[in-house]
């Protein structure tokens, strides 16, 4: 397929919108991917394409929250690496079995969660007693976490926020920005997965890739300059957003 270079310019921009939304709380696929299917993308082509996408928006905002202080990646090296391994695993396991049965109930698990965000306005404010040790969290959840990104997709930022904030007591800023590192990471994997299958149309790709770059710098630096009111109204619309997604235009 080919694809003129006011369609690609369409790409680029719509991946930007995206890449922020991304950074601050999630969700862009939304916009990216019907967008792609509107404009003739086969669906197989569209999710992989859009991923290559995802990982340039990821990378540019976790690298913004690196430079400014808000990851530590030493204390993170497990984390990263049982994510992206989950991830990878998702993936593999989406091409054997259906994934569509998870829109049952995820949708549900997403608006319980941002009601929970919603009505409880401390929440995220500040750092607090973790729950569980950091060798838990990466073992048990973020393991699952980047297997269900693989796997299936829809929310994943927003559940990576939410059990760092839960869990190990992050706040809000913090949580996202330990979120993007770990989507990154499922991002990457499910990347490499696409383009083994060599499922990827690379023009579409890259057009995307560089939107999301630019849209993940702005909405890493929107988070870090608005903190968690930002946050946690970008959070609960987009939550929200995908739930209605997946249960009425699914």
């Amino acid at each position: 397929m080919t694809f003129s270079i006011e369609l690609l310019t369409l790409f680029f921009f719509v991946a930007m919108i995206a890449g922020c939304i991304d950074a601050i709380a999630g969700g862009g696929g939304l916009i990216t991917i019907p967008t792609l299917l509107l404009c003739g993308v086969p669906p197989a082509q569209a999710i992989a394409s859009n991923k290559v996408g995802g990982v340039g928006g990821s990378m540019a905002s976790t690298l913004h929250f690196i430079r400014m202080g808000h990851i530590n990646l030493k204390s993170a090296k497990l984390m990263i690496a049982t994510s992206f391994i989950g991830s990878f695993l998702g993936s593999i396991l989406l091409t054997k079995i259906d994934s569509s049965f998870l829109a049952v109930f995820i949708p549900f698990l997403l608006i319980g969660f941002s009601l929970y965000f919603l009505f409880s306005p401390n929440l995220g404010a500040l750092d607090r007693k973790q729950l569980i040790t950091g060798l838990v969290y990466s073992v048990f959840v973020a393991s699952v976490i980047g297997f269900y990104d693989g796997f299936f997709g829809p929310g994943t930022g927003a559940f990576f926020a939410i059990s760092f904030t839960l869990l190990l007591g992050y706040n809000l800023v913090k949580a996202t920005a330990y979120a993007k590192l770990l989507n990154f990471c499922s991002n990457l994997a499910a990347l490499i997965y696409f383009i083994m299958s060599g499922s990827i149309i690379w023009e579409i790709g890259i057009a995307m890739f560089l939107g999301q770059v630019i849209g993940g710098m702005v909405g890493a630096k929107l988070v870090i300059n608005n903190g968690k009111t930002l946050i946690k109204i970008a959070m609960v619309i987009m939550t929200m957003a995908v739930s209605i997604k997946m249960l009425f235009f699914s």
